[in-house]
């Protein structure tokens, strides 16, 4: 009886610990995504002053350009902008991260020597926040004018002999499949001529702000990829090197399988960092001409905050948390499926 009752007091006592973290959460994280959810469907379209009047999906049909009345509108054609922006910068950015992050990881693996002022090497650009990564990177894009000439890395294109290679950084160059092109009359043809427009492409501006965060993440990636090296015993290396397997095969079919589980972490943590992008895109320059470097994140605080159009930024916004969730319940339920087996 006694030991009964001493378990249910530890119960509450935790549940008590546990109450104020509990309200919080509810409060300030579910309260808040419910509090935006309503306000994206009400009718709170200008001003300070709430209206939590229902009005639809009027605000969605904005965003994607539903309709006639909308097809055109500026917020379709920036959220669009917005669309193949985040897309364009996700994909290259994680593709950059893996692929530097690996390789400096299976070097550092080797037992280099100074191995350990490398790795911190590596990381310390993680230590700064994206404000410096992008006041630095900006003065690197900056393209100079006939005044003062060249700066930044066309000023060292022109040092390596590449002068002619020195890109306007700043304009609104949009790299896409020409319409023209046979590929793109074929996609014409089959009614997808969409994917052959400035619509579905990578901005110039968009390769800057990936250069500038890969080059801050690629020391974090390195991290879990060493990390992860680590973790695998040397006897299957050797056993597969028995077996006549060579250093490649011996990396594509025994090392890099087995990090699968780094693999997926590395491309959930930067999918999600990318999709709240905001402060590198600000120090860098804002959106851009032609909106070539705004973000989701970047136009959900300017609808909201710089024009006071709280619906509309709340649908913004909900469209984010989707994007979110699309990344994070795969993740999350394929941990909760690893930890069951374990």
């Amino acid at each position: 009886m006694s030991i009964s009752l001493n378990r249910n007091w530890e119960k509450i006592v935790g549940f008590i610990i546990l109450l104020p973290s509990l309200i919080g959460v509810a409060v300030f994280v579910y309260g808040f995504i419910g509090w935006s959810a309503l306000v994206s469907v009400s009718n709170w379209k200008l001003g300070a002053k709430p209206d939590y009047t229902f009005s639809g999906l009027d605000a969605y049909a904005r965003l994607f350009g539903i309709g006639e009345r909308y097809a055109t509108s500026i917020d379709a054609i920036r959220f669009g902008a917005d669309v193949r922006n985040v897309i364009g910068f996700t994909l290259l950015f994680i593709a950059g991260c893996i692929i530097v992050g690996f390789s400096l990881a299976t070097v550092l693996d080797r037992n280099v020597r100074g191995e350990g002022f490398f790795r911190n090497l590596y990381l310390f650009p993680m230590a700064i926040s994206f404000i410096v990564t992008g006041l630095a990177w900006r003065w690197m894009f900056t393209s100079g004018d006939p005044n003062v000439g060249s700066t930044g890395i066309n000023l060292l294109f022109e040092h390596l002999g590449l002068g002619f290679f020195k890109p306007n950084w700043a304009s609104d160059l949009v790299f896409h499949l020409p319409a023209e092109s046979g590929v793109g009359q074929f996609l014409s043809g089959i009614g997808l001529g969409w994917m052959a427009s400035p619509r579905l492409g990578v901005s110039l501006g968009v390769l800057t702000l990936v250069v500038a965060a890969i080059w801050q993440m690629s020391g974090y990636t390195m991290a879990l990829y060493l990390a992860g090296l680590r973790g695998i015993s040397d006897d299957l290396r050797e056993a597969a090197r028995v077996d006549g397997a060579t250093e490649w095969q011996v990396y594509w079919n025994v090392i890099i399988p087995l990090l699968k589980p780094i693999t997926l972490s590395v491309i959930i943590i930067l999918a999600h960092s990318s999709l709240k992008i905001y402060d590198l895109v600000i120090a860098m320059g804002g959106q851009g001409p032609g909106f070539v470097k705004d973000m989701p994140a970047v136009n959900m605080w300017d609808t909201t905050f710089g024009q006071s159009r709280f619906a509309q930024g709340a649908a913004i916004g909900m469209v984010l948390l989707m994007l979110s969730s699309l990344l994070i319940v795969p993740y999350l339920t394929f941990s909760l499926r690893q930890e069951e087996e374990r």
